[in-house]
């Protein structure tokens, strides 16, 4: 193992465990959660939070915008959002006559985009190249959007009323997919005794967006083994052709197995998880832990799966038993 990349890795992921430190002071429990968006702001990937209103997703976000220094921007999503509403667009200047760029909320390091399936698929995709590209293109003009950037999509997986599904394109952009449960009853009397207190918690400063792209490009160097690599392809294949893998029985139940960026955004995702535990390399054990974050998203099931109850959770658990790790 090269010292060096050991060296760095030690020296760039001390701030990652005062970081849980300072947003574990306004957010209880949700540890998978909190994880999860570290991991998202290590790799420059965008997270999908699911669960139901009242979870603390929004103060998430609120509260990794402050303790990373970075700035941070809340879009509601709605039925009459427009795409200009979202990246901007040209407005007119009546000095001079001439046009200039109006840029939208998309212009920030950290975006929360609430309630993501509430707005028609034309704003869905107006994300697109911001997420895919971290540009915009606003008339003639594109501009690169901060870095690092981040989108932290929200959806209610209950209330389906009035919202539209998400396109798989933009799903798959996503590099992780996180449903998040009620806190436990513990967590609950911890939650209501922090709320009766009558004393807002303001998180500190731990590091700045300067230092997050530091840790990043280290991040990158985090070393995978080729057994290792060879584990990631196999899991990613055989959601595409599970028979090929001695897994007949779920062939039926997937319409569409996961593409070739789900093999980057698990192999990326394991790396950062690797640095937050302050390791120079990816264990197996990386690579299960978020496998079901970073595929849940990308497989789509066919109709006989879900008349049987059959969720993408199920497939993932049957592959990783199945297919050994190194």
């Amino acid at each position: 193992m090269d010292e060096a990349l050991v060296s760095a890795v030690q020296r760039n992921a001390g701030f990652v465990s005062s970081m849980k430190s300072e947003i574990a002071r306004v957010i209880v429990g949700q540890d998978h959660m909190v994880n999860a968006a570290i991991i998202a702001l290590l790799t420059g990937g965008h997270i999908l939070l699911e669960g139901v209103p009242g979870l603390a997703k929004t103060l998430l976000c609120n509260t990794i915008a402050r303790v990373v220094e970075c700035q941070f921007k809340r879009i509601q999503f709605t039925p009459d959002l427009l795409p200009a509403d979202l990246i901007g667009s040209l407005a007119y200047r009546q000095n001079d006559g001439t046009f200039y760029a109006k840029k939208g909320p998309i212009f920030a390091n950290l975006v929360l985009a609430d309630e993501i399936n509430r707005a028609p698929a034309k704003v869905q995709s107006a994300l697109l190249e911001a997420m895919q590209e971290k540009q915009v293109t606003i008339g003639d003009t594109t501009y690169p959007l901060p870095s690092p950037f981040l989108v932290i999509a929200t959806q209610n997986p209950i209330d389906q009323e009035g919202t539209y599904p998400l396109p798989e394109a933009q799903v798959d952009r996503f590099m992780l997919k996180v449903v998040i449960d009620y806190p436990s009853e513990q967590e609950e009397k911890l939650i209501l005794d922090r709320m009766t207190a009558h004393r807002k918690i303001i998180p500190n400063s731990i590091t700045s967006a300067s230092n997050l792209i530091a840790a990043a490009s280290v991040v990158e160097d985090i070393h995978i083994a080729q057994r290792v690599r060879d584990y990631i392809v196999s899991i990613i294949c055989a959601t595409r052709n599970p028979e090929n893998y001695g897994l007949s029985a779920i062939r039926t139940s997937i319409a569409r197995g996961a593409s070739p960026r789900a093999t980057i955004a698990l192999a990326a995702a394991a790396k950062a998880n690797a640095f937050i535990n302050q390791r120079a390399y990816v264990h197996p054990d990386d690579i299960k832990a978020l496998a079901k974050d970073v595929l849940r998203h990308r497989i789509t099931l066919t109709y006989e799966a879900e008349a049987d109850n059959v969720t993408p959770n199920d497939i993932i658990d049957t592959i990783l038993k199945k297919i050994e790790a190194p």
